[in-house]
C-alpha cells in the first residue's frame, strides 16, 4: 500500500496495544516510529513492518532527553510527525500496602510524567500539521479501583487528555483518549469470559484517526461484552 497518511509515532510500541496499533497503522498507510525501552523487540517489529515503513528508537519516556531525541530522530528519518500515541505505561497490584515503594515511584513517573513529556514533545508537530494526539488511559481512569495507584495515574492521563485538547483548540489538531477495559494479559487473575485483545484497541485507534478532519473523537471507552464493571 502506498504510504500517504503521514507519520505515526507510538510510545510503548514493543508489545501489546502499541505493537498491535503499529500493525494497523502500517496497513492503513502510515509510516511508524516505534519507541520503547526494549530495543530488541522494537527492531523485530520494525523488520516485520518493513524497513521503509518503520523506525525503531529506544526511549525511556521518563527521560526528557530521550523524548526530545525520539522526535528528532522521527523528523530526521521521515521529515514530519503527524500522529502521536502516548501509550507507554504499566500496572500494579491493588492495595497500597501490596505495592513496592520503588515500583510506585516508577509507575507515577512512567504513567504520568512520561505521558506529560510525550504531550510536550508532540505539541509543535501536531499543531503544525493539524495532526492527532492519542493517550492511553483506562476504564480505571473513570472510576477509582480499591487501593489502586494505577487507577490514580490513569485519572491523571484522563485529565491531561482534556487539558491537551484545550491547549490545541483552534489549531485543527485532534485529541483522543483511549480507555480500554480488561485487555487479555497475564496481569489479571480473574479475566472475563472474553477479554479484549490488543488488536481490538488498535482498530479503535484507527477508527478515531479515520474520521473527517472536522470530527474529534475525544474519548473511547472500550470494554469486552462480559466485563461487569
Amino acid at each position: 500500500m502506498a504510504q500517504d497518511n503521514g507519520v505515526f509515532l507510538i510510545t510503548g510500541a514493543s508489545t501489546g496495544i502499541g505493537a498491535a496499533t503499529a500493525r494497523h497503522a502500517v496497513d492503513g498507510g502510515y509510516r511508524v516510529v516505534l519507541a520503547a525501552r526494549s530495543e530488541d523487540k522494537l527492531r523485530d517489529l520494525a523488520a516485520e513492518l518493513g524497513g521503509d515503513n518503520a523506525l525503531a528508537v529506544a526511549c525511556d519516556v521518563t527521560d526528557w532527553g530521550d523524548q526530545a531525541a525520539l522526535f528528532a530522530r522521527a523528523t530526521e528519518a521521515f521529515g514530519r510527525v503527524d500522529v502521536v500515541f502516548a501509550n507507554a505505561g504499566f500496572g500494579g497490584p491493588r492495595g497500597f500496602e501490596k505495592h513496592d515503594p520503588e515500583e510506585m515511584k516508577a509507575m507515577v513517573l512512567t504513567n504520568v510524567l512520561g505521558v506529560a513529556y510525550t504531550i510536550r514533545a508532540a505539541m509543535p508537530h501536531v499543531r503544525e500539521h493539524a495532526g492527532h494526539l492519542l493517550l492511553t488511559s483506562s476504564l480505571a481512569g473513570r472510576r477509582p479501583l480499591q487501593g489502586s495507584l494505577y487507577s490514580a495515574t490513569k485519572y491523571a492521563v484522563t485529565a491531561m487528555g482534556e487539558a491537551a485538547r484545550l491547549d490545541l483548540n483552534g489549531t485543527g489538531a485532534r485529541v483522543t483518549l483511549i480507555e480500554p477495559g480488561m485487555v487479555d494479559t497475564p496481569f489479571f487473575d480473574n479475566r472475563p469470559e472474553r477479554a479484549l485483545q490488543a488488536e481490538d484497541i488498535g482498530r479503535a485507534v484507527l477508527y478515531a484517526l479515520d474520521q473527517p478532519p472536522g470530527v474529534d473523537v475525544n474519548e473511547m471507552l472500550i470494554r469486552p461484552v462480559s466485563q461487569p464493571g
